[in-house]
């Protein structure tokens, strides 16, 4: 038997345990296994924990919100994170509400995987799925904006 083929086992096996290769995905039968994003926008070694893998794209999504949109069904810390800074931006600027990133959180659910981040948000976005988007738009910050203390959670992940 041929030990080159071997040796590259051991090798990318020695490079993964390392953190040297990027992941694009939770480990299998983690609970949010069926997240995944664009390696090509997140350098995500594949030697960290998913707590902390978890950490770096909320991060990733406070510091540039529009890398959102290369995550395939967001954990309900990412969808906070947005939806973090989607009230900053309320905040700021009362009357230009920040369209592009509510849109990127209706593409979200449009995945049946993804997880509910507030009771509620994905019956509020489905129900204006036979509107155009800038209706859709306006519903659900309503939505979010009818809801006590919509944004104001303590996040201790």
């Amino acid at each position: 038997m041929p030990l080159y083929p071997i040796f590259l086992d051991l090798l990318s096996k020695a490079s993964h345990a390392l953190g040297f290769e990027t992941i694009d995905r939770f480990p299998p039968n983690h609970p949010y296994a069926r997240t995944h994003w664009d390696r090509a926008w997140f350098d995500i070694a594949s030697d960290l924990k998913p707590e902390a893998i978890e950490r770096a794209l909320c991060v990733s999504i406070a510091n540039t919100p529009s890398v959102f949109a290369h995550i395939a069904n967001p954990t309900p810390a990412m969808q906070r994170t947005l939806l973090g800074v989607i009230d900053t931006r309320l905040r700021r600027s009362p009357g230009a509400p920040p369209l592009d990133l509510v849109a990127l959180l209706i593409e979200a659910y449009r995945s049946p995987y993804t997880i509910e981040a507030r009771p509620g948000l994905r019956a509020a976005i489905e129900a204006t799925r036979e509107q155009d988007m800038r209706e859709r738009i306006h519903a659900t910050l309503a939505f979010l904006g009818a809801m006590p203390a919509a944004f104001d959670v303590i996040d201790l992940n």
